[in-house]
């Protein structure tokens, strides 16, 4: 292979125009230059597999000839067999996103609440819920759960990537790019497009088993735990002519990972011989949950005549998971120790169901215009509940399991699109795109069971222990209706400049309007050689869960005196009086500038440096308390002992910058394939604009920010600020061996603890390297075995402020998580 010349490579890549310098550490871009160079010169590349290049993408653009390097904007594809070696240890497509993409980021939660149960991901740093999830181009629905536990996600409502099975998938592409004026809300950081399987015949068969093994230096241990067992069958047949219909079912179960510390016994706990007794004991557990899931997908499409065809997809998943909680001392108000003689650790438990089914036309009308009209129905329900634990306040009345509540989102859409060729005397047709939207959105919440949130009559702590569950007063019913229209026109200005712009507004019932626009350009120096620039303007509308979810937990204070700390919609009388406003949309502007390149032949690269600049960001505010607010409340709504309050604000702006590298390099070795690819992302998010404390909270005394420390830190370090994958594969006619290291960066926790306590501490960078080998048994049978997480790396361990009594000595943040290493085997049946 003749590779190209560095220095003519290296000039192409240092004239890239500058970022903006201010607080952009200018090393990140010059070793992401240095690398783009080095990786050329010394073949060695990147992310997208170069056998998908050549694929015409339909994300992110309406003209049918766009490719991954011919885009204005950066997109990936992953492929079935991509997404099915990088699945990991829980054999998810949330696992398998992360493996492969260095921008996407799916923390693992552990004694978070509703988030152990539903794991919120991140592209580019930003929040979950800003970024747009596509299923075969439709808008797929987000979760229902309100998470107030978790760290990263804390009160959005994304979509459960989870939720989708993996066999089902023919490839994925990832826009990393804003797309508000292609798609309406939520495409801030990019879409998520997910392709479903479309083969008229043949099918497959796959067994997975695997466990972790690891030596775990805290209790000095080796443990064997979270066995995983994973069957998938799908098949196809064809439908007439040109149709067919394929589906498939994926069963998955999963045991619990346990990675808790020795306990020291908490100060503040009873130093008395029963708590003593569990001293240096594993008294708590940290780790993945245990979970059951069984999901069902199908895919089909029938032709009538020449020029329509009939569509239907559809996804059903059911998974039943059990979190943890912290663990209840047998000396503590908040035992029984006629039920718990020796404690108890309460255990959370989501029964979680997600339907989504969609069904359309599609054809041409006349010789001019091809449309497609569909109509889309989406639904999420999180049945929350508790096991091993009890209301302390009932005694030993209380019973030991409970329901929580229950939350269900409902997404009902249609849209119209219509596309057409445009002669304006260039070279090639220009393509214009008109369509229309209408969207109706349902929220609902239904209260827990009478024992679950009861005031008993023992003066104890009252409700359910990591509960309580949600009160009748606070139960949620609201709908909202959108509408949107678009329109996108695309051309190849000249042999060398391609040009595309879109308009798009959209009306929500329950906010208002938003209009939204796109300019992208891909200009080429060289048939190998080219750059692309967008900028664009898109938005969040706020959901529904932020704007009406309520919740309150009522307890007795100091002498049995009943108190309450709740969590109020924005529209409730208190939390207008105290300063609340109707919630905005959170309004963005993204920038992208970038250089694509095919030096030779099997080899890509492309580098993209990013702005996102987003305003009225939606967060949780800070609880606000005080005697003077308890008074106000008692005072003007004749409600006592309200000790705290917080309600969703659009209190922040932000900044994030970053570079995207992805190259890749395909070449032949040894009678096989060899494929070299490398992939690095680099974000920095920072504050740049604060909303003042309400005039109405400063009066009562409050003097507090709206956004908290642990907030401030969710948004802007607590996410990795770069990533690299590089990954190596080749492929034989019996064997196929790969490998993959991964660099994942450092994080920074923060921790309040109020009165000026704020233990803080960064987790270093960490190295992760993967392995497998597949042999090809014969035409039809292949066995792999592997292994995720061969050094069986950890996190840095947590200094002990953090590590709560050394019973958490690992955090979650790091993507690399804390159940070391994973070994596996998969058995696949082609037929």
């Amino acid at each position: 292979m003749t590779l190209p010349s560095c220095s003519a490579f290296t000039f192409a890549a240092f004239s890239l125009p500058p970022l903006p310098r201010k607080k952009f550490k200018a090393k990140h871009l010059a070793f992401s230059l240095a690398t783009i160079g080095l990786s050329t010169c010394l073949a060695v590349p990147a992310s997208a597999q170069s056998n998908s290049l050549d694929t015409v993408i339909v994300t992110g653009t309406r003209a049918r000839d766009r490719t991954v390097l011919t885009s204005t904007s950066p997109i990936d594809i992953l492929t079935a067999e991509d997404l099915q070696r990088a699945a990991g240890s829980d054999g998810t497509l949330g696992s398998a996103l992360q493996t492969l993409l260095p921008s996407f980021n799916l923390p693992r939660q552990s004694n978070s609440g509703g988030a152990d149960h539903v794991r919120a991901a991140q592209l580019r740093g930003l929040s979950p819920d800003q970024v747009l999830v596509l299923v075969n181009g439709k808008r797929r629905h987000t979760t229902a759960i309100v998470n107030l536990e978790s760290k990263v996600g804390k009160g959005t409502n994304p979509v459960d990537f989870n939720a989708i099975p993996v066999n089902a998938i023919k490839r994925i592409e990832v826009l990393r790019d804003g797309a508000g004026a292609q798609y309406g809300s939520d495409a801030i950081a990019g879409v998520i497009n997910v392709i479903l399987e479309d083969a008229p015949n043949g099918g497959e068969i796959q067994l997975g088993a695997g466990t972790h093994r690891t030596k775990f230096a805290p209790t000095d241990q080796r443990i064997t735990d979270g066995k995983m067992v994973d069957l998938s069958v799908k098949a196809g047949m064809p439908l007439g002519t040109g149709g067919f219909l394929r589906g498939g079912v994926e069963l998955s179960h999963r045991d619990a990972t346990n990675r808790a510390g020795l306990d020291e016994i908490p100060f503040f706990e009873n130093q008395t011989p029963e708590n003593l007794a569990l001293l240096n004991k594993r008294n708590y557990r940290a780790g993945d949950p245990k979970l059951e899931q069984t999901s069902l997908w199908f895919n089909s499409a029938a032709q009538f005549g020449n020029d329509i065809e009939a569509y239907g997809f559809g996804t059903w998943s059911k998974r039943r998971s059990n979190g943890a909680a912290f663990f209840r001392y047998p000396d503590s108000s908040a035992n029984v120790s006629s039920v718990y003689p020796q404690g108890y650790l309460p255990e959370t438990t989501g029964r979680d169901t997600n339907l989504s089914l969609s069904g359309g036309l599609k054809g041409s009308w006349g010789t001019e215009w091809y449309y497609d009209a569909s109509l889309s129905f989406g639904r999420n329900g999180f049945d929350y509940g508790l096991n091993h634990s009890l209301n302390a306040s009932l005694g030993e009345a209380s019973p030991t399991s409970f329901h929580l509540g229950d939350y269900t989102f409902n997404q009902l859409t249609a849209n119209l699109d219509a596309t057409r060729e445009l002669n304006f005397g260039l070279a090639k047709p220009a393509y214009l795109a008109l369509g229309a939207e209408l969207r109706r959105e349902r929220f609902q919440t239904r209260p827990g069971d009478l024992a679950s949130y009861q005031i008993g009559p023992i003066e104890a702590p009252s409700g359910a222990q990591a509960g309580p569950g949600l009160q009748p007063a606070d139960a949620a019913n609201v709908s909202r209706h959108v509408a949107g229209l678009y329109a996108d026109l695309s051309a190849e200005l000249t042999s060398s400049l391609y040009g595309s712009a879109a308009l798009r507004w959209d009306r929500y019932s329950d906010f208002g309007s938003a209009a939204t626009g796109k300019l992208s350009a891909r200009y080429a120096f060289t048939p190998e050689v080219a750059a692309r620039a967008t900028v664009s303007s898109s938005f969040r509308a706020p959901s529904l869960a932020q704007s009406a979810f309520s919740f309150t937990v009522t307890d007795r204070g100091e002498g049995g005196i009943l108190s309450q700390v709740r969590t109020l919609p924005v529209s409730n009388p208190i939390a207008r009086a105290l300063g609340a406003t109707d919630l905005k949309a959170e309004k963005a502007r993204n920038f992208s500038l970038g250089l694509t390149a095919q030096p030779s032949k099997g080899v890509s690269v492309s580098l993209d440096a990013y702005q996102i600049l987003v305003d009225n960001r939606i967060t949780l505010s800070e609880r606000l308390g005080g005697d003077a607010l308890r008074d106000f409340i008692k005072t003007n709504f004749g409600i006592a002992g309200v000790d705290g309050v917080n309600f969703f604000t659009n209190a922040v702006d932000t900044r994030t910058r970053g570079v995207d590298l992805v190259t890749s390099w395909e070449t032949a070795v040894a009678n096989g394939k060899l494929q070299l690819t490398l992939a690095a992302s680099y974000a920095t998010t920072r504050l740049r604009g604060e909303r003042p404390l309400p005039a109405q909270l400063a009066q009562l005394g409050i003097s507090t920010s709206l956004v908290g420390l642990e907030e401030r830190n969710t948004l802007t370090t607590a996410t990795p600020s770069n990533r690299s994958i590089f990954s190596a594969q080749w492929q034989g006619s019996e064997w196929t061996f790969g490998g993959r290291l991964t660099r994942h960066g450092a994080t920074t926790r923060v921790f309040d603890f109020g009165d000026g306590f704020t233990p803080t501490q960064t987790y270093a960078a960490v190295w992760q390297l993967d392995l497998e080998a597949e042999l090809r048994l014969n035409r039809q049978l292949r066995l792999a075995i592997g292994a995720v997480n061969v050094g069986d790396k950890y996190p840095t361990r947590s200094i002990s402020d953090i590590a709560y009594f050394g019973n958490l000595p690992y955090d979650v943040l790091s993507p690399i998580g804390f159940n070391g290493a994973y070994y596996y085997a998969r058995l696949k049946y082609a037929f």
